[in-house]
């Protein structure tokens, strides 16, 4: 049987109970405007029922306090973190699109490209009308020159928004670093709280997932957490939970108290992916040990479940519209050359070539080469060799068509295998595909215009003759990157030449950095041959009507099949379309975060009406508690002092 007081005891678990749910409640009211605070609520349940052997059999217990909760549904949290990937990918995208769209604007505040360029045909057009004037030569020299000086710009203008990503990329991968290693600690601080399994780590939990939430933004994330269970007893939950956290589609990042670190490591001079790409590109590597630096594996930046803000990096500063070099690899060779060594001395060194046989149109075209000149990595079947040298050898095929192949030079004392016969047969490729319009693309579009234009238009100069009769000479060049010499591109495809090599004088050597005037035409511009035919007059100026229909017809040159001057259109139409496209995906993208937050929120956030209803709740259950051992006392006073219990 129950004892005189078991009525006190029934009272006083509801007190107790009341209690744990006012204290719960002004919890929730505290930290109304925490961030990422879940509500809680105090789980109750009726007490064991006490077995009394009457006709009533059993009778209750009181209450019990199981445990304070948190109220979350990780159904939202799952989708949250998926479109925050998405959010954090087209936030990097639209921000520095916009940039890029301001570099290439050309309106009323910014002369660009077609104000450029128009002053430059006008400048021209009165060549034509003065073919004998010093000044009106020169005066168009000035605004050709004005047009080198708009490429050198925007080609130094491209290298700092891929600087600036590429520094972003660093910080990125620092803060997932850091994120990582705080999750891991309250993963640890979790697991000590709620080992016995008596008690919830809500606050920890809740501070856990704001990490996870700022991590989803950077790169896509996905959370297993598993209950550990006694290695003895398979059957019994320890209370401990494991907890993974898996970025870019699989790779673990955080395993419960252990987590893996990132490295950036920049790309030596001779890694470069591309001709215009800065130096000290980085990647990025997972640590092997910590303490030591040792690094493992390489990080993958372009797996295609990468996501959030890393991916968008990645594809601007790497985008190549999916234009990468790749072939399949026809022959292994070796050949022998001299070479200086540290000492000044020439020595005989043996060299690997690999031939690789190409079918992209875009890799038959030296304008649109975009290889490095200083050396690289390329992959043949699945294994990394460096190499320094490369050419282009076009060679007549069974068809009548061109057949292309580019031979590159392999220093096996770099490399880590031997090229071997193995290769052969196998896929060749440089870089990766990047199906994105990035930095490397607009640099690659504005490397190619320089040399189209450049190549017709010199040819047109160099067929003509000056004011003296004498054969014409080119008039737009580049400069050498390490001395003050000029190159006059010399050398290229010919009748008796088949090759263009990485280090010939050719337009490959052109870019939109290096662009300029030859230094001789600036000195004097009677140089610029205007006749057609050496033996005319001065007021003869057929080669300026040549050079006139050259701008102005596609079918003599063209970009992209346009003409020359609309090549800012074609730009600005890639421009816009990828800024437009990125500023409409991040504004749906926020939107339906907004949305799965506010629903997020409306199951775990706190509704200060709610609480005040609860308030006024649990304050009368207390209430109505103290006047059940009110009453009861009065009961047993009753019982004590008046019938000598």
């Amino acid at each position: 049987m129950p004892s005189q007081f078991f009525g006190l005891n029934i009272a006083y678990s509801g007190l107790i109970a009341s209690n744990a749910a006012l204290n719960t409640t002004g919890n929730n009211i505290a930290n109304v405007e925490t961030e990422g605070f879940s509500r809680q609520k105090a789980e109750q349940a009726a007490a064991n029922a006490l077995r009394v052997f009457t006709t009533y059999g059993c009778a209750g217990a009181g209450v019990d306090v199981i445990a304070i909760e948190r109220v979350r549904d990780h159904f939202y949290d799952v989708k949250y973190w998926d479109n925050n990937a998405n959010t954090g990918e087209y936030n990097m995208k639209q921000y520095y699109m916009k940039q890029v769209e301001d570099y290439f604007n050309d309106d009323s505040t910014i002369e660009g490209f077609k104000t450029i360029f128009d002053n430059m045909m006008s400048a021209l057009d009165e060549v034509s009308k003065q073919s004998g004037s010093d000044t009106t030569k020169a005066q168009f020299i000035g605004h050709a020159s004005n047009l080198t000086q708009y490429f050198n710009s925007m080609s130094a203008n491209m290298s700092l928004v891929q600087k600036d990503v590429n520094q972003e990329i660093k910080l990125k991968v620092d803060e997932i670093n850091s994120l990582a290693s705080e999750i891991a600690t309250l993963n640890k601080q979790i697991n000590v709280i709620e080992i016995d399994g008596k008690a919830n780590a809500n606050e920890l939990r809740d501070q856990r997932e704001v990490l996870i939430d700022k991590l989803s933004a950077i790169v896509s994330v996905k959370v297993i957490e598993t209950p550990v269970c006694d290695s003895n007893n398979p059957d019994r939950l320890t209370g401990a939970y494991r907890y993974l956290v898996q970025i870019a589609g699989g790779q673990t990042l955080v395993d419960t108290n252990e987590y893996n670190s990132l490295e950036c490591v920049a790309r030596k001079s001779w890694e470069k992916v591309n001709q215009s790409d800065i130096d000290g590109l980085y990647d990025v590597y997972w640590v092997a040990d910590k303490l030591t630096g040792e690094l493992a594996d390489e990080f993958n930046l372009y797996n295609a479940s990468l996501g959030g803000e890393l991916q968008g990096l990645v594809q601007m500063r790497d985008g190549n519209n999916g234009e990468n070099f790749q072939g399949i690899v026809k022959d292994i060779g070796t050949i022998n050359v001299q070479e200086e060594d540290l000492y000044g001395n020439m020595v005989n060194k043996t060299y690997k070539t690999v031939s690789i046989d190409v079918s992209a149109e875009y890799l038959k075209d030296i304008n649109k080469c975009t290889l490095s000149d200083t050396g690289g990595k390329i992959n043949l079947g699945n294994q990394i060799f460096y190499y320094n040298d490369w050419k282009m050898v076009k060679t007549p095929g069974a068809n009548g068509e061109d057949v292309y192949t580019y031979v590159f030079t392999i220093d096996e004392s770099i490399n880590d295998a031997k090229l071997t016969e193995s290769r052969r047969g196998k896929e060749a490729t440089i870089g990766q595909s990047v199906n994105y319009q990035g930095v490397p693309y607009y640099m690659q579009q504005m490397n190619e215009w320089a040399r189209t234009f450049a190549t017709k238009f010199n040819e047109i100069l160099a067929s003509g003759y000056d004011l003296k009769g004498n054969k014409g000479n080119i008039m737009f060049s580049a400069n050498h990157e390490t001395d003050l010499e000029q190159y006059l591109f010399t050398e290229g495809f010919s009748d008796n030449k088949n090759y263009i090599s990485a280090k010939d004088d050719s337009y490959y050597c052109m870019t939109a950095k290096n662009f300029s005037i030859l230094n001789a035409m600036f000195d004097n511009p009677d140089l610029l041959a205007t006749k057609v035919d050496g033996a005319a007059g001065v007021d003869e100026y057929g080669n300026v009507e040549r050079l006139v229909k050259m701008i102005n017809d596609k079918s003599v040159v063209s970009f992209r099949g346009a003409s020359t001057g609309e090549f800012l259109t074609c730009i600005l139409s890639d421009i816009a379309l990828n800024a437009n496209n990125a500023n409409n995906f991040y504004g749906n993208f926020k939107n339906v975060g907004k949305a799965i937050d506010n629903q997020r929120i409306s199951i775990s956030g706190v509704d200060t009406d709610e609480e005040a209803v609860n308030l006024v709740k649990y304050q009368n259950a207390y209430t109505l508690a103290s006047k059940m051992i009110q009453t009861l006392t009065e009961v047993y006073d009753r019982l004590i002092l008046e019938t000598g219990v």
